[in-house]
């Protein structure tokens, strides 16, 4: 089976390199998404294990249209049948950029009929009641090439499942858990995030420092499917369950200045199963002092567009700027939209990565040279 990735600009060379770890075939790097080859074990091993994936789609076919003939001509060829029961339920959703078929609402009628017209001739019947499992159908036309995939996760990847409450402006949980690899977090590192909201950062450390497939508690759209051998869930399931390695040298220092917000951040790592690892407490991020002789501090500041406004956030970079003091075994890494960050904080990065946050296009701010 082939399968795409789709993901935001910046993740692509993560979840590659996530994917090759898992043995993944034919792993390939786009822009916006990331396609590989495996068979059934690989497509649950990859909803269950990966930490920056957003969702896992099977590719069925793509192809060229600027027509709707050819849309619907195209489509109809596909072997949709090995894909859907009779029973099944199979919505249609899409987008179109940049192409000659530029109506998502007409795309996504053609493509519903031609895989209507495709399965009565398979099955031999003329109605489909749609009451059984879902079969999500996605479309995606760029300049004119179409791709028509079938979505197996269902909610998101970063519904991990621990975090049920939220606060003020949280990360995703695959963005924070991308965040801390591109940082280089260790399984026997020290973790700070003195700014720690609803603690998503350091959970997703802790998370992978002891490898703990993030999909282990969570269900899937496709574990419903009967064309697929519901024994691989248990199997990798269990296969995820023996790499972790809980006694791992890893902890994390949480802290942040609303008690509210910590207590969400504590009821989260409790469910995540971490709570062990990570020390909650209250604190201003302009009292920042280390517990530890070396430390890597990975934070998501307020940006000044939903909690701050920009003179306030401008002000606490400055702040951070004097307590993030150069030092031998110490790195920092912040994520921010501000391209005048480097100017509060007061130093220049020593290296600089563009990510986006949902729609919000950030730099991660890396400062790691003592």
């Amino acid at each position: 089976m082939d399968f795409v990735i789709p993901c935001l600009l910046g993740l692509e060379g993560p979840i590659a390199q996530e994917l090759r770890e898992m043995q993944a075939q034919d792993v390939r790097a786009e822009n916006g998404r990331v396609l590989f080859s495996g068979g059934a074990e690989m497509l649950a091993r990859a909803n269950i294990c990966s930490r920056f994936a957003e969702r896992i789609q099977i590719l069925v076919g793509a192809f060229t249209a600027e027509s709707f003939e050819e849309l619907f001509q195209n489509t109809k060829s596909l072997p949709w049948e090995e894909w859907i029961p009779v029973e099944d339920a199979f919505p249609v959703k899409g987008y179109s950029i940049n192409s000659a078929l530029f109506s998502v609402s007409d795309c996504q009628a053609i493509i519903k009929k031609a895989i209507v017209e495709r399965l009565k001739s398979r099955h031999h019947l003329e109605w489909f009641p749609e009451t059984g499992p879902v079969h999500q159908i996605q479309f995606s036309i760029m300049k004119n090439v179409v791709s028509l995939l079938i979505d197996t996760s269902g909610a998101g990847l970063h519904k991990r499942g621990y975090r049920i409450q939220a606060a003020g402006a949280p990360l995703k949980e695959t963005l924070a858990a991308a965040i801390c690899y591109v940082s280089r977090l260790r399984p026997y590192h020290t973790l700070y995030d003195p700014m720690c909201g609803s603690g998503t950062i350091a959970i997703e450390g802790a998370l992978a420092a002891m490898q703990i497939a993030p999909g282990l508690h969570r269900p899937f759209s496709a574990e419903r499917w009967e064309n697929l051998d519901g024994s691989v869930w248990k199997t990798e399931r269990e296969r995820a369950k023996d790499l972790e390695k809980r006694d791992c040298d890893f902890f994390a220092y949480a802290s942040d200045i609303d008690a509210e917000v910590l207590e969400i951040a504590r009821a989260n790592a409790q469910r995540a199963g971490v709570s062990d690892k990570i020390e909650f407490f209250r604190a201003d991020v302009r009292s920042f002092s280390h517990k530890s002789e070396r430390g890597t501090v990975i934070c998501n500041p307020p940006y000044g567009e939903r909690l701050l406004d920009i003179s306030q956030a401008e002000e606490l970079y400055k702040a951070m700027g004097r307590v993030f003091t150069p030092q031998r075994g110490w790195s920092y890494s912040v994520i921010c939209p501000s391209e005048t960050f480097e100017k509060s904080f007061g130093r220049k990065a020593d290296k600089r990565r563009k990510l986006y946050n949902g729609m919000i296009k950030c730099d991660l701010y890396m400062y790691y040279k003592g």
